[in-house]
C-alpha cells in the first residue's frame, strides 16, 4: 500500500481550531537532494538581564574541547551543540555623551547595534533588529513571521531607566527605528495565538467551550487525527504521538498555573496561564517556542528571561535580594555567589529549552540541528556595567551551516553585529550592515 504524500502546510481543523502538524517523512520531497532541503532553519534570540558573573562565565582556554566554567555546567550534555564566542561588544550601549541609562541601552541595542535616543517621551528611536530582518525574509513562508515571548511585559511608555522611556527596557525586537515589537508573557494567550483559528467568531466559541467542558484542544481535531494516523507509516504515526502527547502537556501546564494563580496576595487577579513559579513560566514559554518551531508556524522567535535592569528575587533557590541590586557585588564575594547562582539558574533553563529542540526528530536530524539559538545580555560584567566582553553564546546547527563545540576569543570590541550578519547569511538572508557592523563573522 502506497502511503500518502502530504503537504507540509497541512492542518487538522476543528471547531475555531486549526492544529499545524510537525514535519513528517510523508512531507518530505521524493528526490533526495530535495529532501535535504525539507527541513527548515529556525533562529532565536535569547536574553538575560544585568550582565554575568564574567570570571565564572568564561572558558579557560579557546579552541575545540575547552573545559566548562562553573556557569556552563548544565550544558554539559548539550557539547558539541554550542559554541562560546568571546570579545564581542556593542559599542551603540556605550552613553557615548548621554549620560546613564545602561541597561535601556543595553536591551534597545542588543539586536539593533543602534544608539537608542534619550527620551521619556514618545519620539523614542532605534534601529531595525536583526530578528526582524530574519522574519521579513522567512515570514513569508510561514503563518507568523515572528513570536516574541518574555516572563514580563514592561509599559510602552514613561521613564524607566534615567530619562530613558520604558520601552527600551522591555522590548528587544524592533520593526523599524520607531516601532519596537512588543513581547507576550502570558503563556495562554500564546498557545491560542499558534492553535486558534477558522471563521470570525469560531476561536471565542470554541475557546469557551473547551475552558467550560475541560476539554482539549485535541479534543476539536481528533476525528482527522484519527484519519491522519490511519494513513501514514509507522514511523509518523510515534510522531504524531509524541507531538500531540507534548500539545497536551503544555496545555494542561496552562491550565493548572490558572487555576492556582487566580489572585495574587494583594487581591488583583493575575492574567489566565502565567505561572507562579519563575522556572516553571520560563520552561512554558520555551515549550512553545518548540512547538511554534516544530510545527512550522514561525522560524523566528526572541525570548527575553526577564526585562533588562530586572531587581527579580531568587528566594526560591535562597536569594532573596534582588538581581539588579546584588549584580552591583562591589567585589563581595558573598555578593558575587549569588549571582553565580542565579547565572547558574539561567542557564539551566537554557540546557532545559536545548534539550527539548533536541529530542525531537526531524527528518535525518532534530530541531536543535535545524536551529541556530544564541544566548546572552547587553552588559558584559553588572558590576562594571561594560558594553565589551559580552557573554555570548551559539547553540544549534542551522542545519549544518554552522560549526559549534569551539571558544572563539574575536579581536577586542568587535561588534555583536558582526556575529549576526554571520548569522543572517546562514538562513539565506544577506544584509550589507547591521548597525554599528563592520564586516561579517563566518560562522561556519
Amino acid at each position: 500500500m502506497s502511503l500518502p504524500v502530504l503537504s507540509r502546510r497541512t492542518v487538522l481543523r476543528g471547531l475555531g481550531t486549526s492544529l499545524a502538524l510537525p514535519l513528517l517523512d510523508c512531507m518530505r520531497p521524493v528526490s533526495a537532494a530535495a529532501a535535504g532541503a525539507a527541513a527548515p532553519v529556525r533562529m532565536a534570540f535569547l536574553y538575560v538581564p544585568n550582565g554575568v558573573h564574567m570570571q565564572d562565565w568564561t572558558p579557560a582556554t579557546t579552541g575545540g574541547d575547552f573545559p566548562l566554567s562553573c556557569i556552563l555546567e548544565p550544558l554539559s550534555d548539550l557539547r558539541g551543540k554550542f559554541s562560546i564566542h568571546t570579545g564581542l561588544a556593542h559599542d551603540k550601549a556605550k552613553a557615548n555623551g548621554d549620560g546613564p541609562g545602561d541597561h535601556a541601552r543595553a536591551l534597545a541595542t542588543f539586536l539593533t547595534g543602534t544608539q537608542a535616543r534619550k527620551t521619556a517621551g514618545a519620539d523614542i528611536r532605534a534601529g531595525v533588529s536583526v530578528d526582524q530582518l530574519a522574519a521579513h525574509h522567512l515570514g513569508k513562508r510561514t503563518r507568523f513571521p515572528s513570536l516574541e515571548i518574555g516572563t514580563e511585559g514592561g509599559g510602552q511608555s514613561g521613564s524607566c531607566d534615567s530619562g530613558y522611556s520604558c520601552v527600551y527596557s522591555a522590548n528587544i525586537a524592533w520593526r523599524n527605528e520607531t516601532q519596537s515589537v512588543p513581547k507576550e508573557s502570558n503563556p495562554r494567550l500564546i498557545f491560542e495565538r499558534l492553535f486558534a483559528g477558522g471563521r470570525p467568531g469560531e476561536s471565542a466559541e470554541a475557546r469557551a467551550r473547551r475552558e467550560q467542558h475541560e476539554l482539549s484542544i485535541l479534543d476539536f481535531v481528533q476525528d482527522e487525527a484519527k484519519a491522519l494516523e490511519r494513513r501514514v507509516g509507522g514511523a509518523d504515526r510515534r510522531k504524531l504521538d509524541e507531538y500531540f502527547s507534548a500539545v497536551r502537556e503544555v496545555e494542561r501546564r496552562i491550565e493548572a498555573a490558572a487555576s492556582a494563580a487566580s489572585e495574587t496576595a494583594l487581591g488583583m487577579a493575575r492574567p489566565e496561564g502565567i505561572p507562579d513559579s519563575y522556572q516553571d513560566h520560563i520552561r512554558l514559554l520555551g515549550d512553545l517556542l518548540v512547538l511554534s518551531f516544530q510545527t512550522d508556524a514561525t522560524r523566528v522567535s526572541t525570548f527575553v528571561f526577564a526585562n533588562e535592569g530586572s531587581n527579580r528575587s531568587y528566594a526560591f533557590m535562597g536569594v532573596p535580594e534582588g538581581h539588579h541590586d546584588l549584580s552591583h557585588h562591589g567585589n563581595d564575594p558573598g555578593k558575587q555567589d549569588k549571582i553565580r547562582r542565579i547565572n547558574y539558574f539561567h542557564v539551566e533553563q537554557l540546557a532545559y529549552l536545548l534539550r527539548r529542540l533536541d529530542a525531537v526528530q526531524e527528518g535525518d536530524g532534530t530541531l536543535l540541528d535545524h536551529s541556530m539559538l544564541l544566548y546572552g545580555s547587553g552588559i558584559g560584567d553588572g558590576n562594571r556595567h561594560n558594553h565589551n566582553d559580552l557573554p555570548i553564546l551559539l547553540a544549534g546547527g542551522a542545519g549544518g551551516a554552522v560549526k559549534q563545540g569551539v571558544h572563539v576569543v574575536h579581536p577586542t570590541d568587535t561588534p555583536l553585529t558582526n556575529l549576526f550578519l554571520g548569522m543572517l547569511d546562514a538562513v539565506g538572508c544577506h544584509a550589507e550592515r547591521l548597525g554599528d557592523s563592520t564586516g561579517r563573522i563566518n560562522i561556519g
